[in-house]
């Protein structure tokens, strides 16, 4: 197991140092899940809901989210995202979320996508707890990664 890269020798947080890393094409593919009634995902895919479209402001949302990543995360460096794409995907009662996050840079943006899912989630917890108050937000997970010394990663089928 190798270190956390955000402590320094003392065990004091950091800033991790990218001074010296290549600059890179970098990608990262984030999912989450929410779960409601059959009725409240009927009312957001028929377009009825009273406060508007509700994959349009969470799109926006998951958007705006992942371009201030690095003020919500204390310790993310900011990056100049060159493309944040976030998709919505009904299956029964529950709502798939995932954002697709790229950069030419020095650090990943596994961060930025986590970030996009999380809070478009949230949004629409928020556009539709009024109709739904027993929403569950779940599965929040990094499905790929894509750049750096690392290279590619991608979550196995059925793994956590």
């Amino acid at each position: 197991m190798s270190t956390l890269s955000h402590l320094d020798a003392k065990g004091a947080a950091r800033m991790v140092d990218i001074t010296g890393k290549q600059a890179s094409q970098r990608v990262a593919v984030a999912q989450a899940v929410v779960e409601m009634l059959p009725e409240t995902v009927a009312l957001i895919t028929a377009g009825g809901h009273p406060k508007g479209d509700v994959y349009a402001v969470a799109r926006i949302a998951g958007i705006q989210a992942a371009k201030r990543c690095s003020e919500l995360i204390p310790l993310c460096h900011p990056l100049q995202l060159s493309s944040v794409e976030v998709q919505f995907e009904t299956a029964g009662a529950s709502v798939l979320i995932s954002a697709t996050c790229k950069v030419n840079g020095r650090t990943g943006v596994e961060m930025e996508a986590l970030t996009a899912v999380s809070v478009a989630a949230l949004t629409i917890y928020d556009m539709c707890k009024a109709v739904d108050k027993g929403i569950v937000i779940s599965r929040v997970l990094l499905q790929e990664k894509q750049g750096g010394k690392s290279g590619r990663w991608l979550r196995e089928e059925g793994k956590p």
